[in-house]
C-alpha cells in the first residue's frame, strides 16, 4: 500500500516567492501543495491565479475572498484605535496578516494538512506576524518559510522561475517587491534601497504625480459612527466602497504617499514606500473628531494606547491578550466619537476644513471673543493664582538652592538680564 504523502497549505499571491516555492516545497519536503488566495481587496483575477498555481504543480487551488471580514475586523478596528506605526504608516501589509493566518490554519484543518506554508524573508517582518500567529491559533502545524532556507539572491529566484517555466513579473532590471491590499499598498527592494535616491515615478501605481493631479480641491464629508466611517457625502457606504471610492479620489489627487526609513522588527532599519489614500484620510478625520470630542485626558491617554496598539500589530500579537485589553478601551473611547468631518484635497495634501458633532465638547459661546462670549473673564484671575501657587511658594522658599546656576548649567535655559 502506497503511503499517502504529506500535504502543506501555501499562502499563495501569485507573485515571484510563492510561485518558486509551489515547485520547491515538494522537491525539499516531498509534500503535496495546496494553496490558499486571500483576496484582500487587491486582486484582480483570482481565477487565473488559481490556475496558475495549478499549472505550476498545486495539488488543490483554493480561493477565499476576505475583503469584507479584512475591513470589518481589522481595518476598522485599527482606525478607531489610531493605529499607525512609527506615526505614519496604517499598516495594510501588518493588518492582513494575521487574517491570512487564520485562513492558513482553518484550511489546513479542513485538508487534514500537516503543515502550512509562507513566502516571507528571514529578515522581513511578516515571518513574525504570520508564524506567531499561526502558534497560537495551531501549534501542532509545521511552518515551512522556503525563503528562510534556500540561499538564492533575488536574481537567481527570477534565474530559478524561469528555468521552471513559472511566469513572474518581476524581472532582473526592475526587482521591486510589492504587496497590495485595500487598505494600502507596500513597494520595497531595487533601487529604493538606497536612501538617498528618489522613488521612481514606476513605484507609484495608485496616486498621481502632483503636477498631474486638478488644480481644483474635492472636499468629502465623511460620517463617522462610534469611530467608524459609514457614510460619504451623506451616502451610507459599507467598509470596502468606501475605501474603494476615498483610495480612488485620494489618488487623483496625489494624496496618500508615503516615504519611510522604518525600524522593522528583527532590528533593521528598511525603507520602505506606502500608498494609501484612504488610510491616510480616514485617520486625518477621525483624529480630528476625536480632538473635537474627547477630553484633554483622554487625548493624552489615546495617543500611548495607539502607540502600543499599532505596535503590537506591527510585531505579530493581533491574537494576544494584550491586544484584547486595548480592544476594550478603543470601544470604550469611542463611544461618542460621532460625528461629520470634512476634508479638503488638493495637490497630494489631505485637510480637515470642517467638524460637527452632537457631542462635541467644542462651544463657540465659549471659544469666541465677540459679543457673544460667556466666558466668566472674571474668573481668571482667581484660577490664575491657584495655579500658580505651587510654583510661587517653590520660588519663596527654596529660591536660595534652585539658584546654583553653574551647577546645574542653568545658562541653557536662563537667556542672561538683556536690560542696562
Amino acid at each position: 500500500m502506497t503511503k499517502q504523502r504529506k500535504k502543506v497549505v501555501l499562502a499563495y499571491s501569485g507573485g515571484l516567492d510563492t510561485s518558486v516555492a509551489i515547485k520547491w516545497i515538494p522537491e525539499k519536503y516531498d509534500m503535496d501543495v495546496i494553496t490558499v488566495t486571500v483576496d484582500l481587496g487587491a486582486v484582480k483575477d483570482l481565477e487565473s491565479i488559481r490556475q496558475k498555481a495549478l499549472k505550476i504543480g498545486a495539488k488543490k487551488a483554493i480561493v477565499v475572498d476576505a475583503k469584507d471580514t479584512f475591513v470589518k475586523y481589522f481595518v476598522m478596528p485599527a482606525l478607531q484605535a489610531g493605529a499607525l506605526y512609527e506615526g505614519v504608516y496604517p499598516l495594510a501589509t501588518a493588518l492582513g496578516r494575521p487574517l491570512i493566518a487564520k485562513l492558513l490554519a482553518d484550511a489546513a484543518e479542513d485538508e487534514k494538512a500537516d503543515a502550512v506554508a509562507h513566502g516571507c524573508t528571514g529578515k522581513g517582518n511578516d515571518q513574525v506576524r504570520l508564524d506567531v500567529s499561526l502558534q497560537v491559533l495551531n501549534p501542532r502545524l509545521q511552518i515551512i518559510a522556503p525563503l528562510r532556507e534556500w540561499k538564492m539572491s533575488r536574481d537567481e529566484e527570477i534565474q530559478y522561475a524561469e528555468e521552471h517555466g513559472i511566469h513572474v513579473e518581476a524581472k532582473v532590471n526592475s526587482p521591486y517587491s510589492t504587496d497590495e491590499n485595500l487598505w494600502g499598498r507596500s513597494v520595497e527592494c531595487g533601487v529604493l534601497e538606497d536612501p538617498w535616491m528618489e522613488p521612481p515615478a514606476d513605484v507609484y501605481k495608485w496616486t498621481r504625480n502632483i503636477k498631474d493631479v486638478p488644480d481644483e480641491p474635492a472636499y468629502i464629508e465623511i460620517d463617522f459612527e462610534k469611530g467608524i466611517p459609514i457614510a460619504l457625502n451623506g451616502k451610507k457606504t459599507e467598509g470596502v466602497a468606501l475605501i474603494n471610492t476615498l483610495n480612488a479620489l485620494g489618488g487623483e489627487h496625489g494624496v496618500g504617499r508615503i516615504d519611510h526609513i522604518e525600524n522593522r522588527l528583527v532590528g533593521i532599519k528598511s525603507r520602505e514606500i506606502y500608498e494609501a489614500p484612504a488610510a491616510i484620510i480616514l485617520h486625518a478625520a477621525h483624529k480630528a473628531l476625536e480632538g473635537m470630542n474627547m477630553t484633554k485626558d483622554a487625548l493624552r491617554f489615546k495617543e500611548i494606547v495607539s502607540s502600543h496598539y499599532a505596535d503590537l500589530i506591527y510585531n505579530g500579537l493581533w491574537f494576544s491578550a494584550f491586544h484584547q485589553d486595548l480592544v476594550a478601551y478603543v470601544l470604550s473611547s469611542q463611544r461618542i466619537v460621532n460625528g461629520t468631518i470634512r476634508v479638503k484635497l488638493s495637490k497630494g495634501s489631505c485637510a480637515v476644513v470642517g467638524r460637527k458633532s452632537p457631542h462635541a465638547l467644542y462651544s463657540e459661546e465659549l471659544a469666541t471673543y465677540q459679543k457673544t462670549d460667556v466666558f466668566d473673564h472674571a474668573a481668571s484671575l482667581g484660577f490664575i493664582k491657584i495655579y500658580g501657587l505651587p510654583v510661587k511658594t517653590q520660588s519663596q522658599k527654596q529660591m536660595n538652592v534652585l539658584s546654583g546656576r553653574e551647577a546645574l548649567n542653568l545658562e541653557s535655559i536662563m537667556p542672561p538680564k538683556l536690560l542696562p
